[in-house]
């Protein structure tokens, strides 16, 4: 656990990426196979679950350090990280530090933790911290609480690898995906892998792992600018941007499962995908969105993508979604009420042949004879029958160029989408948001956007730990000069303005604080921001009756007065 520790203090002391890889390769290179395994587990982004409650952890920490709640508290707000505090509070055991590694304390003694009961955690947590200097003590909580973070981007843990083995940093991503999915145990002979020789069969051996994601670059250029960056339009294949969960299905050996862009195996959240896919040949890799959708009796015609006549494709809200998977079991009701469907977009993988390095249009090509029969200029979806397969042909989009484009990308919010993929004709198909075989663009609508008020603050975490950062804003339920109008929350923000911007804000809220319920602050309303969101759908779960997508403040209104902020019916006028 020390030399784990020592490496986390390392990477987390520099913003050098040659600093950081450094650090890897020397930890990597020394460290026992089994403990890089884990580490490369947690440093490429796996989350185990958390393995003791937080309230234990307070209080055993409030026990061990003899301190009363309301000043552990204050520590605790003073810090902003729960595992730095609890290390802080608790007695230095530099003389006595454990140097057992990362693998053991892991295996032998915090994952056994899980699931027992509180009495007994609470005996053994001190007998463990009581083996670890303070730095390790701080690792081991954040592990413990699923809270381990670095700064280290899976690409620099890839780099890091690819340098130690003399690997193309490629194939040491190609072997990555997946590792950090919960049902992926690292060990010794896992670590082994990403870093032994290439193979000529390790192709054949993959099982049911996935390819890296390709991924798009945001295009945020005026359509005048379009040809001078992109050239002829011609040159391009555009798409519809859907608003779900990316997938990759893959169909190998006689068995099919489904892989999130995140890396996660979720084959048992979507059945009617894993049962479609028993008619695709061995072999076969599709790269697609995950969307729910419904037959026109059950949708509204504001989310059609239209495929002639009555019938169509309808696109649900990304919140169905949501609220499908986040179901611990789906029982007929849900998957009736959340039909879901795989909108594909490419082909990396067929008959067991790797297709990524061939051109787009050729892979599409290929796409069109698997899946469907391609697409007119307005989008339309042409699937036989009535659209009610689970495997859909995402459709293109023709125009004559981009000015036509744009024209026809005004429709995005009434079909539903996020605006459009542009994706180079000869593109190969690439690991992660690289440029070096091609390039897909995605060109988004303009987000929402709203005036809403700052009523409540929290202080944020690590270097805002000090900040009132984290806000929650409401809009006017009532229209001025209505006596019973009142301030009714929608949503909170955090990110979006700049150092200096939220030093001020902070130093209004401490000014303007009504009432303090533990770490959050109720302020007198003197505030207006301009929230930007992706989506927005009703609620029952919201006091507001509405939830948006991805909230995030655009700009401070100085200039407006909060009397001047939108209402709830400027908000849920949105919804149409």
């Amino acid at each position: 656990m020390k030399a784990f520790a020592d490496l986390y203090s390392r990477l987390d002391a520099t913003t050098s990426n040659n600093a950081k890889l450094a650090a890897m390769r020397d930890y990597f290179r020394e460290a026992p196979a089994e403990d890089a395994a884990w580490a490369v587990f947690f440093l490429a982004g796996g989350r185990p679950r958390q393995l003791v409650p937080s309230r234990i952890l307070r209080e055993t920490a409030m026990h061990a350090s003899g301190l009363p709640d309301w000043l552990f508290e204050e520590s605790y707000q003073a810090v902003g990280d729960l595992a730095e505090t609890i290390s802080l509070l608790l007695q230095d055991n530099s003389a006595s530090s454990s140097d057992e590694g990362l693998a053991t304390w892991l295996q032998d003694k915090l994952l056994p933790l899980r699931g027992r009961p509180p009495e007994e955690i609470a005996e053994r947590l001190p007998l463990l911290w009581a083996q670890l200097d303070q730095r390790s003590l701080m690792v081991c909580i954040k592990l413990i609480t699923g809270g381990f973070r670095v700064g280290v981007s899976k690409l620099l843990v890839t780099r890091a690898l690819a340098a130690l083995a003399e690997l193309d940093p490629k194939r040491v991503a190609q072997r990555l995906v997946g590792y950090t999915d919960l049902s992926h145990r690292p060990s010794a002979e896992s670590f082994l892998a990403l870093i032994a020789p290439e193979s000529a069969d390790e192709h054949v051996q993959r099982g049911g792992q996935p390819y890296p994601f390709f991924l798009a670059h945001s295009l945020q250029v005026p359509i005048e600018d379009f040809a001078a960056l992109l050239g002829d339009s011609a040159g391009w294949l555009v798409e519809w941007k859907w608003d779900g969960i990316r997938a990759q299905l893959v169909k190998r050996d006689g068995q099919a499962w489904i892989w999130s862009r995140g890396e996660e195996l979720v084959s048992d959240r979507f059945p009617e995908l894993i049962e479609a896919a028993s008619g695709l040949p061995d072999g076969t890799v599709l790269d697609g969105e995950i969307l729910v959708w419904k037959p026109p009796a059950a949708a509204p015609r504001s989310s059609q993508v239209q495929s002639g006549g009555d019938g169509g494709f309808h696109v649900q809200p990304f919140a169905l979604l949501q609220q499908r998977i986040g179901r611990k079991t789906l029982n007929a009701r849900i998957l009736a009420e959340a039909p879901v469907a795989l909108l594909v977009y490419d082909l990396l993988e067929w008959q067991g042949e790797d297709w990524r390095s061939r051109p787009q249009w050729e892979r599409r090509a290929r796409l069109e004879a698997v899946i469907g029969h391609g697409a007119t200029s307005q989008g339309q979806l042409l699937n036989d029958a009535d659209q009610a397969a689970p495997l859909l042909l995402s459709p293109l989009v023709q125009g004559n160029d981009w000015f036509e484009l744009a024209e026809q990308r005004e429709a995005s919010r009434r079909l539903g989408v996020e605006g459009f993929m542009i994706k180079q004709r000869e593109a190969g198909y690439g690991v992660g948001r690289t440029r070096d075989v091609g390039i897909w663009w995605k060109w988004k609508i303009d987000p929402f956007s709203i005036d809403a008020v700052l009523i409540y603050a929290q202080r944020g975490h690590g270097r805002r730990a000090s900040l009132y950062s984290d806000y929650t804003f409401a809009v006017w339920d009532g229209e001025p000069g209505d006596p019973e109008r009142k301030l009714v929350p929608f949503a909170k923000a955090y990110s979006g303005l700049t150092d200096e911007e939220m030093r001020k804000v902070d130093a209004i809220i401490r000014k303007t604080t009504v009432e303090k319920f533990g770490p959050v602050r109720s302020v007198t309303p003197t505030l207006v921001f301009e929230l930007g969101f992706e989506g927005i759908a009703a609620s029952s779960r919201h006091k507001s009756g509405i939830a948006v997508r991805f909230p995030r403040m655009l700009r401070w209104r100085q200039d407006k007065p909060v009397e001047e902020a939108d209402t709830l019916t400027t908000l849920k006028a949105l919804l149409g």
